[in-house]
């Protein structure tokens, strides 16, 4: 018997429903908080390799620029500044434009 003298069997339907959604939204709430606290605890872990990652990635596109002047540059000697600079540029727009394609036929195809 319950302190009131009603046995735990014989409690209103309505009362244990109730005793049902209050618990039901206290075991949301948790999981909702311990969502809350997994997301921003791998979003923590991913900043440094994210930073990382970006400063890579510009030291990367530095050194095609510094490839593409070289180019230039050695070309220059061969057949001028003006033309070697231009066979530079048609160079890396041809790279840039087969990895554009590279990657149009990639998306085209779902891989």
């Amino acid at each position: 018997m319950a302190d009131g003298g009603v046995d735990e069997d014989e409690k209103p339907v309505g009362e244990l429903f109730g005793r049902l959604i209050d618990e039901s939204k206290a075991y949301a709430k948790a999981e909702l908080g311990l969502a809350k606290v997994t997301a921003e605890a791998k979003a923590q872990a991913a900043k440094k390799p994210a930073l990382l990652g970006i400063a890579a990635f510009l030291f990367l596109q530095a050194a095609v620029v510094v490839l593409c002047i070289t180019l230039a540059l050695a070309l220059a000697t061969l057949i001028g500044p003006l033309a070697g600079g231009l066979i530079a540029t048609i160079v890396a727009l041809g790279i840039a434009a087969g990895l554009g394609l590279m990657a149009k036929k990639a998306l085209e195809s779902g891989q």
